[in-house]
Parts: structure tokens; C-alpha cells; sequence
């Protein structure tokens, strides 16, 4: 008993320590947010109610039919008259001062043509509907532009602290340097001090940047709609300079492609369609329309010397009808509808027009910042590495006395600038690559 306690204890904490160190890749941020973001799901919402409205409007094309009922009990307070019936070779009358009524109906009614009004109805929310999903595409394609936003940031400032940590390793070795030289009367207390104030200085660095990428990773974990208490953590790729410098697309390729899968086109190409056939149903008011009615009625009353049967045959009543509606004048509503169908016909290609505007503008911009990027993280290498070797030459110079502290610090400060530009370049770099990747195939990698 006791083993199997102690094995089930110890599978228990082998998986919390397991969930503990679980690291998110970008594609799992993606999936685990395409399943459980609440705004991707109340767009999903908003597609079943259009597909509704399309059940709705096709069983608008079918005739109606409904059934009623009406009972009702009647009282004549003054009432003397009343049936005669003999008993016994006498004549009785009965006065009835209360009866019992109903009434029995069967109804039904179709719309033969209104103008095409009601098929177009059926095309309008078909065109509702697709506009529904590729509304909810929408959704989610800016939700993972979001993540692989936070995500390059992260990776970004996870990189930034491993350098500001070298950098207070380096400060705390000058450090102690300095005080050896205070201690051998080779330098003053005063730039001890400002040695004491670097690695301080560098201390602080080391939490803002952890601070900022704590607070990134918040931000990737609340739009995942994580909001437990549970360690978050991302893994963290190797990348290198192959990828950084990847042959960036051509621009006008990925804007062609992008035309044909975005969703907010496609979207805004179905509301050019749906203006159209809003044109079509405001006209239709202009039409006549016809209707074919039917029906069917019975009815009964207590006071009736037939059974209750015989009553119901016997009232039997059914009509067929065909009903024609022309309209004449309706104060101009139908001509300002089809006006206003006409005006959001316009808006809506105009809305197409400005959206290919701003995707080819969004995309020129992804492009201009990935070659910018990779240029500048090509120089930045370069400054890394020249920088890297002046330095080295200035903490040995230094070490022999022969610079002063301003230099060494002027070094360092060189360097670390360099180090964070070509940080920063790099990551810029690769987040542009990607967004052009996605808007070429739909996917982020």
C-alpha cells in the first residue's frame, strides 16, 4: 500500500513538474489561442447567428400554415324562450340561459412572387454568412499577428538580459580591478566610485529588462486567455544568421497572393455583392406581389339539437383565394430605399478599394522594415565585433594603466549599443520576414 502511495505521489509531482517546465512555442501560443481566445469565439458566434437568418430566409420560400381553436361559454340572463320536449304526454320547455361554443380553423398562406424579393433575401444572407466566416478569419489572422508580435519581443528581451548580464559580469570584474588599483594607490576613490556607479547602473538594466519581459510574457498569456496561476515560459529557438538574412519575397508577389487569400478582401468582395442585391429587394418594392390563401373552418354550439360530430361535418367550411397587391404611391419610401441601396453600393467599393490600399500599404511597409532590418543587422554585426575587440584592447590598457576610466566606460557603453542594435535588428528583421511569409501563405512559422 505504501508503494504504491509513494508511486502515485511521485507520478504526480514528476507531471506538476513537467506542466511547470513546459515551454510555448509560437505554435502552440497559435493553436492553444485559435481554441480558446474569447473574441475568436464570439466572432465564431456571430457566424452561427447569420447562418440562422439563412435557415430562416430559404423557409420564407415555403407556404405557412397554422391552426386555431376558440371556446368560448356564453350566458343570457333574460333569456325565456327555449326547446320543447314532451315527457309523459306533457309539454316541457327548457330555457337554456347558458351555451358552449367553438370554433375549429385550418389555415395556410404563400407568397407566389413579391418582386423576387424573398429569393433575394436568400442570396443576401448566403452572402451574410460567408461574410460571417471570413470576418471570424479576420479575427484570428490579427490574433496571430499579435502573438508573433509579443512573441518576437520576447525572444527580443530574453536575449537583451543575457547581454545585460554579460555586461554586469564585466562591470563587477572592473570593479574589483578598480579596487586593487585604490588599494596600490594606482587610482583615485573617486573613480572607484564611478566604476561602483556602472555595475549599479548595469544591476538596474538586468531588472528593467527582466521587468519588460515579464510583462510581455503577461501579455502573450492573457491573449491566450491563460488566467491561472500556472508558470508560463516560451521556448526559446536558436536562430541563426541564415535565417535573419532569408531572401525577402518580392513585394508585388506577396501583395497578388495576398489579394487572393486575405479574408478582408474577400470579405469586402462579398459585400460588393451583397449591395448589389440590396439594390435588387429595395426595387422590388416597386413590384405587385401575389399570394395564394386557403382554408378550412367548423364550429359548434351546445344549444344545437345535433351531436357534437355532426356539428363539426355539418359547419364544415374551406375557401381558396389568390390575393394581388399593387402598389400605387407609398410616400417615396421605395425610391429612397433603392437610393440608399444605390449610395452603400458605392461605399462598398469604395471600402475595397481603400482596403487594397492599405494591405499593399501594410505589405510595403513589412518589406521596407525587413530589408532595413537585415542591412542594419549586418552593420550592427560588424560594430559588435569592432567594438568587441576595442574594448578587450581597453580593459587591458586599463589594466596597465594606460587608459583612464572615461575611456573604459566609453568602450563598454559602445559596446553594449552595439550589442542591443544588432538585438534589436534582428528580431525587426525576422518579425518583418514573417508577417510577409503570413500575408503570402496564410501561415506563420
Amino acid at each position: 500500500m505504501r508503494k504504491a502511495l509513494l508511486f502515485i505521489s511521485v507520478m504526480l509531482l514528476t507531471g506538476s513538474v513537467a506542466m511547470a517546465q513546459k515551454q510555448w512555442t509560437l505554435q502552440d501560443c497559435i493553436d492553444y489561442a485559435m481554441a480558446n481566445n474569447i473574441t475568436l469565439q464570439k466572432s465564431k458566434l456571430q457566424k452561427e447567428s447569420a447562418t440562422e437568418d439563412l435557415k430562416g430566409a430559404k423557409a420564407a420560400l415555403l407556404p405557412t400554415l397554422s391552426a386555431s381553436t376558440n371556446q368560448s361559454l356564453g350566458y343570457q340572463p333574460w333569456k325565456d324562450t327555449g326547446m320543447a320536449y314532451v315527457t309523459n304526454g306533457t309539454v316541457n320547455t327548457k330555457v337554456d340561459k347558458t351555451s358552449y361554443n367553438g370554433s375549429y380553423s385550418l389555415s395556410g398562406q404563400w407568397t407566389v412572387w413579391n418582386g423576387n424579393r424573398n429569393i433575394n433575401t436568400v442570396k443576401l444572407d448566403q452572402f451574410s454568412e460567408e461574410q460571417a466566416e471570413l470576418q471570424a478569419q479576420e479575427t484570428a489572422n490579427s490574433i496571430q499577428e499579435r502573438i508573433a508580435q509579443i512573441y518576437s519581443q520576447i525572444l527580443y528581451l530574453a536575449e537583451n538580459v543575457k547581454v545585460n548580464e554579460q555586461m554586469l559580469e564585466t562591470s563587477l570584474k572592473n570593479e574589483e580591478r578598480g579596487q586593487e588599483m585604490v588599494n596600490v594607490g594606482k587610482m583615485s576613490k573617486a573613480d572607484l566610485a564611478q566604476l561602483s556607479a556602472q555595475r549599479a547602473n548595469d544591476e538596474y538594466s538586468i531588472v528593467e529588462a527582466k521587468s519588460q519581459l515579464m510583462n510581455y510574457k503577461l501579455q502573450l498569456k492573457q491573449l491566450l486567455e491563460i488566467t491561472d496561476n500556472e508558470q508560463f515560459d516560451v521556448a526559446i529557438p536558436e536562430i541563426g544568421d541564415d535565417q535573419v538574412l532569408a531572401q525577402i519575397p518580392e513585394m508585388q508577389i506577396v501583395y497578388e497572393q495576398a489579394l487572393l487569400s486575405r479574408p478582408e478582401i474577400e470579405r469586402l468582395q462579398l459585400a460588393i455583392k451583397s449591395s448589389d442585391v440590396s439594390v435588387s429587394i429595395a426595387k422590388a418594392g416597386w413590384m405587385p406581389s401575389v399570394n395564394l390563401t386557403g382554408g378550412i373552418t367548423t364550429s359548434t354550439n351546445s344549444l344545437s339539437g345535433t351531436d357534437w360530430g355532426s356539428q363539426i361535418k355539418s359547419n364544415v367550411n374551406t375557401s381558396l383565394g389568390v390575393g394581388v397587391t399593387m402598389p400605387i404611391y407609398d410616400g417615396r419610401s421605395t425610391k429612397t430605399a433603392v437610393n440608399k441601396a444605390k449610395i452603400s453600393q458605392l461605399q462598398a467599393q469604395l471600402n475595397l478599394q481603400d482596403q487594397q490600399k492599405t494591405l499593399y500599404s501594410d505589405i510595403q511597409q513589412y518589406w521596407l522594415n525587413a530589408w532595413t532590418n537585415q542591412q542594419k543587422y549586418q552593420a550592427a554585426k560588424s560594430s559588435v565585433e569592432s567594438a568587441q575587440q576595442s574594448y578587450d584592447l581597453l580593459s587591458e590598457q586599463f589594466r596597465l594603466g594606460l587608459k583612464n576610466i572615461v575611456e573604459l566606460m566609453t568602450g563598454k557603453d559602445n559596446l553594449l549599443s552595439a550589442q542591443q542594435n544588432q538585438l534589436q535588428s534582428k528580431y525587426l528583421a525576422l518579425y518583418n520576414q514573417q508577417m510577409l511569409e503570413f500575408y503570402q501563405s496564410g501561415e506563420i512559422k
